[in-house]
């Protein structure tokens, strides 16, 4: 029977069937198998107003038991070729981002029919390769965001940093600010970031390089005008009622255009900010000498000290230039701290220039808004509960605590 094609107990489906050539000779099966996936897969790419929905997901259905056991030739074509398709159906679509990583990248990368749900669980099942592709999608929720942060590798968070429309939770902003504090380049990426507040800038900074701290104040630096304007009647209320509501007291003390403490000062057994300082140059600083400075710069001595005893040094040119200070008294701190000065052919120290640049380029009132954001973040919310949290190397929830208290739980933890 010349021309036609011999099928040996077609009435017993379990069993593959014998396909000859018109010649007599078999016929290659994974040339049928093939064949056969690219109708199966020209079927469910038929427009929708040509096929019924039902007759779409039973091809689907027929395609996804034939791809089971395909090779990868296959498997790589059948993606290529739905992977543009608007209404592909999602279990192949699934089963093909699963897939070996050369065959899943093309779903990956470009699909547009995985939902955010189908990315999520393809993220929890896959290998990193698979996550690094999905990381440079064109679109990402932050849900999907959201779990892929959850493996904390390296190359994908920092291709989801980078990718300008992936989308960030404040729970993805977190997990990567704390992470940031052994690596470095997350700082960078994220200082580029819109999702990033003041609260996760202003903490990075006390672990960031010299260049990442150049970036973080100048995008974090600002004037509290309006905030000044808007609460500047209830200073005058607030010390009516003597202060006594904490919350409003350090509120206040945030927003309040004086730096220099009056009151310590007065309390003081120098005559003022200067004095103390020249007597730190003097005698070398010691604890009480640290703690009457914080104090008459409007600062709490926790928050002085991890100022002074900060590697870099920018922060005591944020120190200096709040309360007014002049230049020189970065020169007398420095030398206060036993730091060098100069180089051995007499030029200033880079280090010590560094920080001098830093007193230059920021204004008072930009710097007075650091200084005042770090004493509120740093002290605000140091209870004994924060206080276990630190000692136990735990960062505290935001939604129980407060992003004070995480600011001080990453940075009096940090062991840089």
């Amino acid at each position: 029977m010349a021309g036609l094609a011999i099928q040996q107990k077609s009435d017993l489906p379990g069993d593959a069937p014998l396909v000859l050539d018109p010649a007599g000779g078999d016929i290659d099966d994974t040339a049928v198998r093939r064949q056969l996936a690219k109708r199966l897969a020209d079927v469910i790419c038929i427009p929708a107003s040509q096929l019924t929905p039902q007759e779409r997901h039973m091809a689907g259905d027929v395609l996804v038991e034939l791809l089971r056991t395909a090779d990868a030739d296959i498997r790589e074509s059948v993606a290529k070729r739905l992977v543009m398709l608007n209404e592909a159906p999602r279990t192949i679509l699934v089963i093909l981002a699963k897939d070996d990583i050369q065959i899943a990248r093309h779903v990956l990368e470009n699909s547009r029919s995985l939902t955010d749900s189908d990315l999520i669980q393809i993220s929890r099942k896959v290998s990193g390769a698979h996550r690094a592709v999905i990381a440079k999608r064109r679109k990402i929720s932050d849900a999907v965001v959201d779990a892929m942060v959850e493996f904390l590798e390296e190359d994908v968070v920092e291709a989801l940093l980078k990718n300008k429309n992936a989308q960030f939770s404040e729970t993805a902003i977190q997990r990567i600010l704390t992470v940031s504090r052994t690596h470095q380049p997350y700082v960078g990426l994220l200082v580029k970031r819109d999702e990033l507040r003041p609260s996760h800038g202003l903490t990075m900074f006390w672990w960031a390089s010299t260049a990442n701290r150049k970036k973080i104040l100048h995008r974090f630096a600002v004037t509290r005008s309006v905030l000044q304007e808007s609460c500047g009647d209830l200073f005058p209320k607030a010390a009516a009622d003597g202060w006594s509501d904490a919350g409003v007291r350090k509120a206040l003390q945030f927003i309040e255009r004086r730096q220099r403490n009056r009151a310590a000062i007065a309390r003081s057994e120098h005559e003022g900010l200067e004095a103390a300082i020249d007597a730190a140059e003097a005698q070398g600083l010691t604890r009480k000498l640290t703690e009457e400075i914080s104090y008459m710069a409007g600062i709490k001595p926790a928050t002085g000290a991890q100022i002074l005893t900060d590697k870099g040094g920018e922060g005591i040119a944020i120190l200096c230039k709040a309360p007014g200070l002049k230049r020189d008294h970065i020169e007398k701190l420095w030398r206060a701290l036993k730091r060098p000065l100069h180089e051995v052919d007499g030029s200033i120290h880079p280090s010590l220039a560094r920080v001098m640049e830093t007193y230059d380029v920021i204004s008072t009132d930009k710097a007075q808004t650091v200084l005042r954001y770090w004493n509120w973040s740093l002290t605000a919310s140091l209870n004994a509960d924060v206080l276990r949290y630190i000692k136990n190397g735990v960062i505290p929830r935001e939604e129980e605590f407060g992003a004070a208290a995480i600011t001080a739980a990453l940075v009096f933890s940090h062991r840089g």
